[in-house]
Protein backbone atom coordinates (compact mmCIF):
# COMPACT_ATOMS: atom_id res chain seq x y z
CA UNK A 1 0.00 0.00 0.00
CA UNK A 2 1.35 3.49 -1.05
CA UNK A 3 0.19 7.09 -0.05
CA UNK A 4 1.21 10.52 -0.64
CA UNK A 5 1.71 12.92 1.19
CA UNK A 6 0.99 16.54 -0.01
CA UNK A 7 3.43 19.15 1.56
CA UNK A 8 4.67 20.92 -1.54
CA UNK A 9 2.77 24.38 -0.40
CA UNK A 10 4.09 27.77 0.66
CA UNK A 11 2.48 28.14 3.59
CA UNK A 12 1.28 31.70 3.49
CA UNK A 13 -0.82 31.93 6.56
CA UNK A 14 1.78 30.07 8.34
CA UNK A 15 4.50 33.06 8.03
CA UNK A 16 6.61 34.22 9.44
CA UNK A 17 7.01 30.10 10.70
CA UNK A 18 7.37 29.56 7.02
CA UNK A 19 9.60 31.98 6.04
CA UNK A 20 12.74 29.38 6.50
CA UNK A 21 10.91 26.21 7.15
CA UNK A 22 8.92 23.53 5.61
CA UNK A 23 5.41 23.51 6.73
CA UNK A 24 5.75 19.81 6.96
CA UNK A 25 8.72 20.29 9.05
CA UNK A 26 7.09 22.82 11.69
CA UNK A 27 7.41 21.15 15.16
CA UNK A 28 4.13 20.05 17.12
CA UNK A 29 5.88 18.59 20.30
CA UNK A 30 8.73 17.26 20.20
CA UNK A 31 7.90 15.54 15.99
CA UNK A 32 7.35 17.95 13.10
CA UNK A 33 4.50 18.04 11.71
CA UNK A 34 4.93 15.46 8.88
CA UNK A 35 5.97 13.09 11.26
CA UNK A 36 2.91 12.02 12.66
CA UNK A 37 1.32 11.42 9.22
CA UNK A 38 4.61 8.53 8.51
CA UNK A 39 3.66 7.22 11.91
CA UNK A 40 -0.36 6.75 11.38
CA UNK A 41 0.58 5.17 8.04
CA UNK A 42 3.20 2.62 9.08
CA UNK A 43 1.37 1.46 11.66
CA UNK A 44 -1.60 0.79 9.18
CA UNK A 45 0.62 -1.11 6.59
CA UNK A 46 1.56 1.32 4.43
CA UNK A 47 4.95 0.53 3.34
CA UNK A 48 5.84 3.56 0.81
CA UNK A 49 5.45 6.65 0.51
CA UNK A 50 5.55 10.17 -2.19
CA UNK A 51 6.21 13.38 -0.70
CA UNK A 52 6.34 16.34 -2.96
CA UNK A 53 8.52 18.99 -2.79
CA UNK A 54 8.28 22.97 -3.58
CA UNK A 55 8.96 25.68 -1.55
CA UNK A 56 12.27 24.58 0.68
CA UNK A 57 11.57 21.41 -0.24
CA UNK A 58 15.21 20.53 0.18
CA UNK A 59 14.81 20.56 3.79
CA UNK A 60 12.45 17.32 4.02
CA UNK A 61 14.66 14.48 2.52
CA UNK A 62 17.64 16.06 4.58
CA UNK A 63 15.56 15.55 7.93
CA UNK A 64 13.36 11.87 6.38
CA UNK A 65 15.68 10.42 4.67
CA UNK A 66 14.90 7.43 2.73
CA UNK A 67 12.21 6.37 5.35
CA UNK A 68 13.71 3.89 7.07
CA UNK A 69 13.55 4.81 10.94
CA UNK A 70 9.80 4.85 10.20
CA UNK A 71 9.35 1.56 8.77
CA UNK A 72 8.70 2.75 5.39
CA UNK A 73 10.38 3.83 2.41
CA UNK A 74 10.33 7.21 0.87
CA UNK A 75 10.31 8.43 -2.47
CA UNK A 76 10.49 12.28 -3.44
CA UNK A 77 8.21 13.96 -6.07
CA UNK A 78 10.12 17.52 -6.79
CA UNK A 79 7.84 20.27 -8.47
CA UNK A 80 10.35 23.10 -8.59
CA UNK A 81 10.24 26.64 -6.89
CA UNK A 82 6.19 26.82 -7.44
CA UNK A 83 4.00 23.72 -6.00
CA UNK A 84 1.27 22.56 -8.30
CA UNK A 85 -1.83 22.47 -6.23
CA UNK A 86 -3.48 19.51 -4.99
CA UNK A 87 -4.39 17.97 -7.99
CA UNK A 88 -1.28 18.88 -10.11
CA UNK A 89 0.93 17.38 -7.53
CA UNK A 90 -1.00 14.19 -7.03
CA UNK A 91 -0.67 13.85 -11.26
CA UNK A 92 2.77 15.04 -10.62
CA UNK A 93 3.36 12.14 -8.75
CA UNK A 94 1.30 9.54 -10.24
CA UNK A 95 4.33 7.29 -11.51
CA UNK A 96 6.07 6.79 -8.17
CA UNK A 97 2.28 5.82 -7.11
CA UNK A 98 1.92 3.16 -9.25
CA UNK A 99 -1.01 1.26 -10.53
CA UNK A 100 -3.38 0.27 -6.79
CA UNK A 101 -5.02 2.83 -4.88
CA UNK A 102 -3.59 5.13 -2.88
CA UNK A 103 -4.09 7.02 0.43
CA UNK A 104 -3.70 10.68 -0.01
CA UNK A 105 -2.75 13.27 3.44
CA UNK A 106 -2.48 16.60 3.46
CA UNK A 107 0.84 17.52 4.87
CA UNK A 108 -1.02 20.41 7.19
CA UNK A 109 -3.74 18.71 9.13
CA UNK A 110 -2.60 17.12 12.95
CA UNK A 111 -5.48 14.48 13.21
CA UNK A 112 -5.56 10.98 14.84
CA UNK A 113 -7.59 9.12 12.01
CA UNK A 114 -6.49 5.61 11.33
CA UNK A 115 -5.66 4.51 7.91
CA UNK A 116 -6.77 0.66 8.16
CA UNK A 117 -9.93 0.71 5.59
CA UNK A 118 -8.48 -0.10 1.96
CA UNK A 119 -11.29 -1.19 1.09
CA UNK A 120 -13.22 0.66 -2.39
CA UNK A 121 -16.08 -0.67 -4.36
CA UNK A 122 -15.08 -1.71 -8.33
CA UNK A 123 -16.96 0.84 -9.57
CA UNK A 124 -15.43 3.65 -6.96
CA UNK A 125 -12.83 6.10 -7.76
CA UNK A 126 -11.96 6.82 -3.85
CA UNK A 127 -13.27 7.43 -0.65
CA UNK A 128 -13.36 10.72 0.77
CA UNK A 129 -13.12 11.04 4.65
CA UNK A 130 -14.70 14.26 5.99
CA UNK A 131 -15.06 16.06 9.20
CA UNK A 132 -17.49 18.09 11.06
CA UNK A 133 -17.14 21.97 9.90
CA UNK A 134 -14.72 23.66 11.98
CA UNK A 135 -14.97 27.41 12.49
CA UNK A 136 -12.90 28.69 9.72
CA UNK A 137 -15.30 26.46 6.80
CA UNK A 138 -19.06 26.70 8.68
CA UNK A 139 -20.57 26.08 5.34
CA UNK A 140 -18.42 22.44 4.41
CA UNK A 141 -17.51 20.90 1.40
CA UNK A 142 -19.31 17.89 0.48
CA UNK A 143 -22.36 16.21 1.84
CA UNK A 144 -22.77 12.49 2.88
CA UNK A 145 -25.71 10.06 1.87
CA UNK A 146 -25.69 6.92 2.55
CA UNK A 147 -21.86 6.77 2.69
CA UNK A 148 -21.61 8.16 -0.78
CA UNK A 149 -20.59 11.91 -1.06
CA UNK A 150 -22.79 14.27 -2.61
CA UNK A 151 -22.28 17.71 -3.94
CA UNK A 152 -25.07 19.56 -2.03
CA UNK A 153 -26.91 17.92 1.30
CA UNK A 154 -28.73 19.53 3.96
CA UNK A 155 -25.97 18.64 6.28
CA UNK A 156 -22.26 19.48 5.06
CA UNK A 157 -19.20 18.48 5.77
CA UNK A 158 -15.39 19.33 5.21
CA UNK A 159 -13.14 17.94 2.90
CA UNK A 160 -10.42 16.94 5.73
CA UNK A 161 -7.63 16.91 3.63
CA UNK A 162 -7.71 13.07 3.49
CA UNK A 163 -8.61 10.44 0.81
CA UNK A 164 -8.03 7.03 -0.35
CA UNK A 165 -7.65 7.11 -4.21
CA UNK A 166 -7.58 5.19 -7.41
CA UNK A 167 -4.99 6.28 -9.75
CA UNK A 168 -8.03 5.98 -12.68
CA UNK A 169 -9.66 9.04 -10.85
CA UNK A 170 -7.05 11.27 -12.58
CA UNK A 171 -7.01 9.74 -16.37
CA UNK A 172 -6.74 12.27 -18.79
CA UNK A 173 -5.83 14.50 -16.33
CA UNK A 174 -2.31 16.68 -17.88
CA UNK A 175 0.76 18.02 -15.97
CA UNK A 176 0.25 21.43 -14.34
CA UNK A 177 -0.63 23.10 -11.14
CA UNK A 178 -4.67 23.07 -10.59
CA UNK A 179 -7.04 22.27 -7.55
CA UNK A 180 -8.41 18.74 -6.98
CA UNK A 181 -11.54 20.03 -5.84
CA UNK A 182 -13.07 20.24 -9.07
CA UNK A 183 -12.16 16.63 -10.15
CA UNK A 184 -13.86 15.41 -7.31
CA UNK A 185 -17.09 17.48 -7.83
CA UNK A 186 -17.39 15.80 -11.54
CA UNK A 187 -16.79 12.58 -10.03
CA UNK A 188 -19.41 12.89 -7.24
CA UNK A 189 -22.10 14.01 -9.94
CA UNK A 190 -21.43 10.69 -11.58
CA UNK A 191 -21.62 8.65 -7.85
CA UNK A 192 -18.00 6.93 -8.10
CA UNK A 193 -17.22 8.80 -4.76
CA UNK A 194 -17.70 6.84 -1.07
CA UNK A 195 -17.32 8.70 1.71
CA UNK A 196 -17.17 8.28 5.51
CA UNK A 197 -17.33 10.88 8.60
CA UNK A 198 -14.19 11.14 10.79
CA UNK A 199 -15.43 12.58 13.99
CA UNK A 200 -12.23 11.99 16.43
CA UNK A 201 -9.53 14.87 16.38
CA UNK A 202 -8.72 17.11 13.64
CA UNK A 203 -7.25 19.91 12.91
CA UNK A 204 -6.02 22.29 10.05
CA UNK A 205 -2.96 23.55 11.06
CA UNK A 206 -3.21 26.12 8.32
CA UNK A 207 -2.41 29.22 10.74
CA UNK A 208 -0.02 29.97 13.97
CA UNK A 209 -3.02 30.27 15.37
CA UNK A 210 -3.46 26.95 15.05
CA UNK A 211 -0.67 25.61 15.59
CA UNK A 212 -0.90 26.87 18.71
CA UNK A 213 -4.13 25.33 19.52
CA UNK A 214 -3.15 21.46 18.77
CA UNK A 215 -0.33 22.39 21.14
CA UNK A 216 -2.48 22.90 23.95
CA UNK A 217 -4.84 20.03 23.37
CA UNK A 218 -1.37 18.38 23.29
CA UNK A 219 -1.38 19.25 27.27
CA UNK A 220 -4.21 19.14 28.16
CA UNK A 221 -4.54 15.35 27.39
CA UNK A 222 -1.31 14.79 28.42
CA UNK A 223 0.53 14.86 24.25
CA UNK A 224 -2.19 12.95 22.21
CA UNK A 225 -1.23 9.64 20.84
CA UNK A 226 -1.46 9.84 17.02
Amino acid sequence: MKAIILSAGRGERMRPLTDNTPKALLRVGEKALIEYHLEALAAAGVTDVVINLAWLGEQIPERLGNGSRYGLAIEYSHEGQAALETGGGIVHALELLGPQPFWVVNGDIYTNFTFDNNYLADSDLGRLVLVPNPEHNPAGDFGLSDARVVNSAQQMHTYSGIALFRPELFAGQQEGAFPLAPILRTVVDQDRLAGQLHEGLWIDVGTPARLAQVERIRVRQGAVRL
